[in-house]
């Protein structure tokens, strides 16, 4: 029998890039620290834009090449974390990149906003079956800016969680990625004016999607010391993310706290001992007995080692769509 780390986590994203904007410290933090860190993105981002000139052929108007290409962009994101297990929700090209809300790529048969809810969320659940993570991290029913397949990789998450919990798997504790007001207020303070300001037209905050009151925020993962990973895995994503992105603005002068600092909302499970006047947990794994989760099925019990989405994988080696 194979004993599983100590720690493990899940991370449910909708496409390449997402991982590494909304999450990468984290998961930079985790697999350093010997965590098994998974990563679970459901679509190819076959619709992004081409930020590459010498790329452009590969859009979905074009050649539709693009979501191979980024299956070896994310693979480089993933090498730059360190994080070696990723799979694809049903397998690589099963779910497609539902373009923006609204538009007709919305409506295509593999568009994974059309995806049905409990086939997706079934195959997520064999995954929780196979790695018994005890953290789960998605995002919340906005999809933190309301993309239709942020909304849907949500929905997914949170009904796989619905059902291995029936069957006493699910992971202990659900976070949500968020952002706290005071973070986004000391942003927009310091970006007004700025000819590369990220926050143009927004008056206040609050009428950002994403923008999370304070008190709600049950996470920070200060994981500065990952900013160079986080930064690495950004660039791997170079045709989402542009050498002048307002990103690497907003990294150029706040450095590692902008890269290396991350916050969640708690949507499920017990909050654990934190700090500060809100009680800002430090730690995903806070109050879990860590350790003493259920371990994984092993071979010799009659489970089936091919993973969920079909595909026997070496892992990925150590080296966003918004």
């Amino acid at each position: 029998m194979t004993t599983p780390p100590d720690r493990r986590l899940l991370l449910v994203h909708a496409h390449p890039d997402d991982e590494a904007i909304g999450t990468g410290a984290t998961m930079a933090h985790y697999a350093a620290t010997g965590a098994h860190v998974t990563l679970v993105t459901c679509t190819l981002g076959e619709e992004g834009e081409v930020h590459v000139p010498e790329l452009a052929q590969l859009a979905a108007a074009e050649a539709d090449q693009l979501g191979g290409y980024r299956i070896g962009e994310l693979a480089a994101a993933c090498r730059a974390l360190g994080v070696t297990d990723h799979r694809f929700l049903g397998g690589a090209g099963r779910y497609r990149d539902s373009g923006m809300m609204g538009l007709a790529t919305n409506e295509h048969p593999r568009a994974f906003w059309q995806a049905d809810l409990d086939v997706a969320a079934g195959q997520l659940v064999e995954l929780m079956r196979e790695l018994r993570p005890q953290v789960m991290v998605t995002y919340d029913d906005n999809g933190f800016y309301g993309h239709p397949d942020h909304i849907q990789a949500h929905r997914v998450a949170m009904r796989a969680h619905e059902l291995a919990a029936a069957e006493g798997f699910a992971p202990a504790k659900v976070y949500w990625t968020a952002m706290p007001r005071s973070v986004l207020e000391a942003g927009m303070t310091h970006f007004a004016g700025s000819s590369d300001n990220p926050f143009a037209g927004i008056q206040e905050a609050v009428e950002l999607p994403f923008c999370t009151p304070d008190e709600h925020i049950a996470a920070r993962i200060d994981a500065s010391g990952q900013h160079a990973a986080k930064a690495a895995a950004m660039r791997a994503h170079a045709t989402q993310i542009p050498d002048n992105s307002w990103l690497y603005s907003i990294a150029g002068n706040f450095g590692s706290e902008f890269m290396g600092v991350e916050y969640y909302t708690l949507a499920s499970g017990e909050k654990g001992p934190g700090s500060g006047p809100y009680g800002w947990e430090d730690d995903l794994f806070a109050g879990l007995p860590v350790g003493e989760g259920p371990d994984r099925t092993s071979a010799a019990e009659g489970s089936d080692p091919t993973p969920a989405d079909g595909v026997n994988r070496a892992p990925v080696g150590a080296t966003g769509q918004w």
